[in-house]
Formats: C-alpha cells, sequence, structure tokens
C-alpha cells in the first residue's frame, strides 16, 4: 500500500471558453507574441495557444489559412522596408556630415 501515498495526485484539468480560445488566437493574428498572451492569460504552456490557432484555421478553411499568409508576407515586407529605410538614414547622416 506505500505505492498509493507515493502517488502524485493529479491536477484538475482546466476547461477554457470557446470565446477564451477566439480571443487569445486573435491576439496572436493582431501580432502578440505567443509568450505574452499566455502570460497575460494566465496558460501554462504556449502550445495551447498553438493548438487553438491551428484548430481555429482548420475550421476556418483555407481563407483564414490564405488571409494568415498574406499577413505574415506583409510583416515580411515591413521588415525589409524598415531595414531599407535605416540604411538610407544612416546613408544621409554620413552625406550630411561631409558638407
Amino acid at each position: 500500500m506505500a505505492g498509493k501515498s507515493s502517488r502524485k495526485k493529479r491536477r484538475a484539468r482546466r476547461v477554457y471558453s470557446d470565446e477564451l480560445k477566439a480571443e487569445a488566437v486573435q491576439m496572436m493574428l493582431d501580432g502578440h507574441r505567443a509568450e505574452s498572451v499566455a502570460e497575460n492569460l494566465g496558460l501554462g504552456s504556449v502550445n495551447l495557444l498553438y493548438r487553438w490557432k491551428a484548430k481555429l484555421l482548420r475550421q476556418s478553411g483555407p481563407a483564414a489559412a490564405t488571409l494568415e499568409n498574406r499577413v505574415r508576407q506583409l510583416e515580411e515586407d515591413l521588415r525589409r522596408v524598415e531595414r531599407e529605410r535605416d540604411v538610407l538614414k544612416k546613408a544621409l547622416a554620413i552625406f550630411s556630415q561631409r558638407m
């Protein structure tokens, strides 16, 4: 009977509402990091968020996946343009000093 006392007690599994799941996924789609969303909502793991996101995108169909890909592409383009802008600012500063 010593085996029974050495077992760890299982925690009750938390159940999250569909509204919370949708809100969490929307926060990620809006550009928030999964880690910050999980921390703000008191979730134990970011893996939960990624599973919810995948499930929601599967349920929403190909239009949602296409939209997600387009957002990702636009974010990459934005980062590229910001890098180009920074280079141009530095070049302007260098050329302004010479005059």
